[in-house]
């Protein structure tokens, strides 16, 4: 089963954890099978913003953040997951294996 995957990364500092734990994110799910768009919120503000339409049709959300994050409204009707930044630069491919445990059953 392939899930849409739609995703918020964002540190404290909103500059190297934030990209880095995209970018970890990004390539466990690409690398499972898996549809994935993220964006990021920092110091220059949101980037790359999901629309309610990617919001919508995903399958989950991560919010891959140590920090209190903009629209976060945006998720209430969602399956979402929050981890810390460094757990996703460490443990990406565990975190979606499990979310692809927690969706399946």
């Amino acid at each position: 089963m392939v899930l849409k995957i739609v995703g918020v990364c964002a540190c404290v500092a909103g500059i190297a954890h934030t990209y880095i734990a995209q970018e970890k994110l990004i390539e466990a799910a690409k690398n499972r099978g898996h549809k994935i768009k993220t964006e990021t919120q920092g110091v220059i503000g949101i980037e790359n913003e999901l629309s309610q339409e990617d919001i919508d049709s995903s399958d989950v959300v991560i919010l891959a953040v140590d920090v209190s994050i903009l629209k976060r409204d945006r998720f209430d009707n969602k399956k979402v997951v929050e981890v810390p930044t460094r757990l996703v630069i460490n443990s990406a491919d565990k975190i979606i294996q499990k979310i692809e445990k927690m969706i399946m059953e």
